[in-house]
């Protein structure tokens, strides 16, 4: 397999972390803001609802009837929880000990479910009775259409053409479970459009849910979403140390908008003997209008209402991003990893199209496991970077199943 985010790029990382000191803190988390990213730029019509929102959702993640039902719906709906499973044959292919942890086998098949059941309640206990979500890879899409079918809620979901034709499957499980679907051939077609035809129908229609589906975002989503995905790091922290009796040494993820990612990390951010490696989309290479690598290329912008990393053109607009991995095809990204990466806590790698298809494959004939292509992108940032460490004990999350990707490019 080439080598995965190239060697150059992996040492001049290490060399930059091993000179950074890490300045992360759990106290820069407040009011919205991790450190200086984060907030709400948003129009004044908004404000408002999205204020309300906060307040809400403060109460309610504080009351025990309400995180009772959730964690009654995670346990009985969704399945958990997750299998942290050791990858046995892969672990001998690299010689590293490694885990995998398996939000694939949720309900839907993704860690999108987590977030969705957790704000259909929430939703539910506003008194909400339609939502809307955007989708890239679709998973998010399927799994707000799951949980709004569960409570008996209208769904509609807005999702770019290009994706909607390369996610053709994730498209009919949402028509099935009764979303309607609305496709958009603004920009690229992808998520980020979704995204502002989304906003654009929220804004104009107040009184639905909107169910954004990444830690992305104006406040409190990025919080919102970080709070129902942070149980994949609970488990698999309480996992590792009833298997190894000690905490890993690393933990990989993809990174789109960065939920899955986050959910993970939010139980060792404060394990400083813990590494945390993420895996942004390459595309075809490291050019800037053929990779979706928004913390390893990008610059600090106010973009779809947070401040956060974006991928910019010289004259500081967003520029159209790619990546084979639908929900990794986006020029932004939540505001906790900007700060993850500014304070050293975390590094950021660009993984391509041609590495993660490698890994598809691998992971697919070594344990029987097909991954979706997101997470084939931390597969293969942890295959190469573990490679002959024998010494080391990893996690990595695989975020999703890859049903959703059968190709030809991928046999």
């Amino acid at each position: 397999m080439e080598n995965t985010a190239n060697s150059q790029q992996q040492a001049q990382q290490t060399q930059k972390s091993q000179q950074v000191k890490r300045t992360y803190t759990k106290e820069a988390y407040q009011n919205g803001f991790f450190g200086p990213y984060g907030g709400m730029y948003v129009p004044d019509v908004l404000k408002g609802k999205l204020e309300y929102l906060a307040e809400q959702f403060e109460q309610l993640k504080n009351d025990r009837q309400f995180v009772g039902e959730v964690n009654y719906y995670f346990r009985q709906y969704i399945g958990r929880p997750s299998p942290l499973y050791y990858a046995e044959r892969l672990s001998k292919e690299v010689n590293s000990r490694i885990y995998l942890k398996r939000e694939d086998l949720n309900h839907t098949g993704a860690h999108k479910i987590n977030n969705t059941v957790g704000q259909i309640l929430l939703a539910k206990h506003m008194g909400a009775t339609e939502v809307i979500a955007e989708t890239g890879a679709g998973q998010h899409g399927v799994a707000t259409a799951t949980a709004a079918a569960l409570m008996g809620m209208k769904c509609k979901v807005f999702m770019g053409q290009k994706d909607a034709e390369r996610q053709q499957v994730n498209v009919y499980r949402m028509k099935i479970l009764g979303a309607e679907v609305v496709t958009t051939e603004q920009g690229t077609a992808t998520l980020k459009d979704a995204i502002n035809v989304a906003l654009e129908y929220y804004v104009k229609h107040p009184d639905v849910f909107y169910l954004l589906g990444s830690a992305v975002g104006p406040h409190p989503y990025p919080s919102i979403v970080r709070y129902f995905q942070q149980v994949i790091g609970q488990e698999a922290r309480r996992q590792i140390l009833e298997t190894e009796n000690r905490l890993p040494d690393n933990l990989f993820a993809c990174v789109g908008g960065g939920s899955n990612a986050i959910g993970l990390y939010s139980a060792f951010l404060d394990d400083e003997t813990v590494n945390i490696y993420s895996a942004e989309g390459g595309g075809e290479g490291e050019l800037l209008y053929k990779t979706a690598s928004t913390l390893v290329m990008g610059s600090p912008l106010v973009f779809q209402g947070t401040y956060s990393y974006c991928l910019v053109d010289p004259d500081n607009n967003a520029v159209d991003t790619y990546s084979m991995a639908a929900g990794l095809d986006y020029p932004g990204v939540g505001p906790e990893h900007a700060y993850l990466k500014d304070s050293g806590r975390a590094q950021y790698y660009c993984v391509t199209d041609q590495q993660a298809i490698g890994a598809f494959r691998k992971l697919s004939m070594l344990e029987g496991i097909i991954p979706a292509i997101e997470s084939s992108h931390a597969v293969a940032l942890a295959m190469d970077m573990m490679r002959e460490r024998t010494d080391q004990v990893s996690i990595i999350n695989l975020s999703g199943r890859g049903d959703k990707d059968m190709g030809r490019e991928m046999i």
